[in-house]
This record gives structure tokens, sequence and C-alpha cells, in this order.
């Protein structure tokens, strides 16, 4: 029997730091890389650093849950296995399948942002056009070969990876030293608070966990694939921070924030560095949706399986959730369509923020069973906590309608389980009171 298992882990180190940094270098740095400018201006490279040690902290609540519960459920099943599958836990499942549409919809926009930049004046129109593209194109191939996407994953990864490193490199020698002093960062409170809106740039690492299975020596690959995947990201991002801030003028980032990695790759590399980043950041873009609704599509069917999503998604068609991928592109293309960037980018980190939250508190409330240091998942869930309040209330203050979205993401995840879980599935209900 252990045979037998050991042949069935075909994923090693590296591969499993793959997964890591494939899901979190997506589409998201170039995405929000404009948003954390206009909120923290030339401690930019401090917000995403901010960001980056809760990532971190939670990573070892990840790696100690996922090395003893290796299960490809993941996220979902450390969630049930804490709270034995009750209305919490049932929400909180729902929640994590909306807000991967909310990344899918995230990644869009980006790319509608960088495809627009080849047009000499493009309009409304035309922007809505390119964001429903980036995301019926990717259903498509979805629906015809779920094999492509694993396939070309690797390799549109490397490209990025590759992209990003040039930037930093070429960029490094034109930073002007001035434009990142103190004198030209926003108050610690604002840099805090960019941090955490841009904290879905760090989302992905999380998906080690679903592999767990598969990955070989568990006990001593996972928690090195969490943490060197989570610690390289976070000096990568550090990194391209510091070459945006330092080589462009603040006002000139400002006015193109949507697609402010193209215009970083001007001072090293002119008109050539800005086209070659837009046509990666298309390519990063559109694989990113391309993954995350092959990942979603198959969370879903885990999710219907288990009973907690409804029985049309749990059926499949030569090994692809056709009703999952239509599912979840429909919902996309209405968010995508419907809210802004900022709004998205919020949206989206504080519901990574809240279900990292709650994994934290799993990894503590499990901590003798997993083996964790009580004061380091402590500390995880505490930060984790801390800084969805702190994005919530500066969301409250700027932004009132990402408030309101999030809020009814919540909302519909917790009265979709109590009605569909008590009166139709009667799943969690009878659990409780049985």
């Amino acid at each position: 029997m252990e045979k037998e298992l050991a042949q069935t882990r075909t994923v090693g180190l590296i591969g499993a730091v793959s997964i890591g940094v494939g899901g979190m270098v997506g589409g998201g740095i170039f995405a929000v890389l404009g948003e954390a400018v206009s909120f923290a201006g030339g401690a930019t490279p401090l917000a995403f650093l901010f960001a980056g040690l809760i990532a971190l902290l939670t990573a070892y609540s990840y790696a100690k849950l996922s090395v003893h519960f290796q299960n490809r459920g993941g996220t979902v099943y450390f969630v049930d296995q804490t709270f034995n599958h009750n209305l919490l836990s049932g929400s909180l499942n729902l929640f994590l399948w909306l807000s991967y549409l909310v990344t899918i919809s995230l990644y869009a926009k980006a790319f509608s942002s960088y495809a627009q930049t080849f047009f000499d004046s493009p309009s409304v129109w035309i922007a809505h056009l390119l964001i429903s593209l980036a995301i019926i194109l990717p259903m498509l191939i979805n629906l015809i070969s779920s094999g492509f996407v694993s396939r070309s994953e690797t390799f549109i990864v490397g490209i990025k990876l590759i992209l990003l490193l040039l930037i930093m490199s070429f960029g490094a020698a034109t930073i002007d030293p001035v434009r990142v002093e103190p004198a030209n960062w926003s108050p610690l409170l604002s840099v805090f608070a960019a941090g955490m809106i841009i904290f879905v740039a760090y989302e992905g690492f999380e998906l080690i966990a679903n592999s767990a299975e598969e990955i070989k020596r568990p006990e001593r690959n996972l928690p090195r694939a969490l943490y060197i995947s989570v610690v390289g990201v976070l000096i990568l991002y550090i990194g391209i921070a510091l070459v945006v801030v330092g080589s462009v003028p603040q006002e000139k980032l400002l006015q193109a924030k949507d697609y402010a990695l193209a215009i970083a790759a001007e001072p090293a590399l002119g008109e050539f560095g800005f086209q070659l980043v837009a046509i990666a950041a298309l390519m990063a873009t559109f694989s990113a949706i391309n993954a995350t609704i092959y990942g979603n599509a198959r969370l879903g069917y885990l999710l219907a399986k288990e009973g907690e999503l409804p029985e049309a998604l749990d059926h499949q068609k030569h090994q692809i959730p056709i009703n999952g991928i239509l599912t979840i592109a429909v919902i996309s293309l209405l968010l995508a369509n419907s809210i802004d960037l900022t709004e998205i980018a919020i949206i989206g980190s504080a519901g990574f923020l809240l279900i990292f939250s709650i994994v934290n508190f799993s990894a503590y409330k499990l901590r003798a069973q997993i083996g964790a240091n009580r004061w380091i998942v402590l500390l995880a869930f505490l930060a984790s906590s801390i800084a969805l309040l702190v994005l919530l209330y500066e969301t409250l203050i700027t932004n009132p309608v990402a408030i309101s979205v999030f809020a009814g993401f919540i909302a519909v995840s917790v009265i979709f389980e109590w009605f569909y879980g008590r009166i139709i599935r009667q799943h969690w209900f009878t659990r409780r009171y049985s």
C-alpha cells in the first residue's frame, strides 16, 4: 500500500514551488501595481512587504495543515475538519469559490487595460469587448481541452518570471533614490492599507496544499515549497515595486495606473520595453484566467459532490465539468463588466484575507493535532484579521461601494448555505442536530 501511494506522488520540490509561484505571479502583479502606487506613493515596496509578511505567516498555517491533512480539497478540507461541516464552513467554502470568480474578473480587467494600449483611442465599448473576450476564450479552451491549460501554464509562468527579472535587472540602473525617500511616502496607515488592497497579488500559494497528495516526501517538501514560493515572490514584488516607483514620476504612473508595469519598462527599454511588457501582460492575464477557470471549476465540482453546491455542477463529460465552467464564465462576465478595477482588487483582497484569517484560526484551533506553534498561528490569525479590518476601514472611507459588494458576497454565501443546506440538502443541519 505504501509503495502504491509513493508511486502516485510525482511532484517534487521544484514542481511544488512552481505551483505556488505560478499561482501568485499570475495576472495579479500586472493588475494591482498601479493601485498600490496610488495609495502608497514612494512606499509601494513597503506595501508589498507588509502584504508578503502576512502571506508568509499564513503559509506556516498551510504548511502544518497540509502536512497533517493531505487532501486535494486544501482550504475547503481544512475548514471542514475544523468546524465539522456546519453553516460557517459551508458558507466559507462557497465564499472561496466566489472569491476565485473575483480574481478572474480582476485578470480580465487587467487584460483589457493592457490590450487597450495598442489602440489609438479605445472606446468604452472596446474595453468591455476585450474584458468579455478575456473570459469567453479561456472558457472555450477549458470546454474543449483541459489538458492544454496545464501544458501551457508552465511555459507562460516561465516567460512571466523571465520578463519580470529583466525589468528588475535593466530598471535598477534607472532608479532615482529621491523618489523612494520617506518624504514621498503616504502616511504609514495608508501604506499598510495599500498592501492589503494589493494582497490579492499573493493569492495562489495556497494551491500547493491542493496538490499535497501528489507531492513527494510531503513532510519535507510541502513546508519548503510554501515558504520558498512566498519568500521568492515577496522579493520579486519588492524589486519590481522599487524599479517602478524609482524610475517613473508618480504623476505619470497615476495617469496610467491600469498598465503601470508597462510604463515602468520605458526608462530602461524604451517603447520596445513598453510593448514587450504589454504583450507579456496579455499572456499572463489570459493564462491566469485560463488556469483559474480550470481550478475553480474543479473546486465547484468537488463542492457539488460534497453537496455544498447545486447538483447541476456535479456533472462531468470527458473529465470536463462543463456546467461549472459555464457558470463561472457567466458570473465572471457580469462582475468584470460592472465593477471597476479598484473595487475588484479590494473585494478580492478582502475575500482572501477573510479566508486566510479563518484558515489561520483553524490552525490555531487544531494546533495540538497538527503540531503547530501556538504563538505563530495566533500571530498569523491576528495579523490577517487586523489587516482585513484596516482594509475595510480605509475602504469604508474611500470606496463604500466596494464594501457593499464585499458584504453582498458574504450575505449571498451565508443565505445560500442556510437555505440550500437546511431546506434542500439538509446537510449541515442534519449533522448538527442528529
